[in-house]
């Protein structure tokens, strides 16, 4: 079997409280013609969630991202050039305000054109 393959299956096992959290908001999007796939190879990447036919990416970004901002940006352009937007939230915005996160994926869902600066959208005020 391909390894990529394997280790998507590992990540799905083992997705963290606030990837469940969203994964569980992603599916309920299928009733709108949305199908999002979780933790997909993808041009050496994997992707936590992403819309083909929308073609958009979700990330959710814990405390390891803090650290790997070039990686990051160097994914999200990779990404670009592949036509597919990127839109990342950390965890606490995920924990703490995922009906804001919700209305942000649909609004992007909504857009269908690349917008450079949908790529890290600020978390809202408490």
């Amino acid at each position: 079997m391909d390894p990529a393959i394997e280790k998507a299956r590992a990540m799905r096992k083992a997705m963290t409280p606030p990837e469940l959290r969203l994964w569980n908001c992603l599916r309920r999007l299928r009733v709108e013609g949305r199908h999002f796939r979780r933790q997909t190879p993808f041009r050496g990447y994997f992707l936590d969630f992403v819309c083909h036919r929308s073609r958009l990416v979700i990330e959710v970004d814990g405390q390891m991202h803090e650290h790997r901002g070039e990686h990051d940006r160097t994914r999200d352009a990779v990404l670009l050039r592949e036509g597919y937007r990127t839109l990342r939230f950390t965890n606490a915005a995920v924990r703490d305000h995922i009906d804001w996160v919700m209305e942000r994926i649909r609004t992007e869902l909504g857009t269908g054109v690349p917008h450079p600066g949908s790529a890290s959208p600020r978390r809202p005020s408490p």
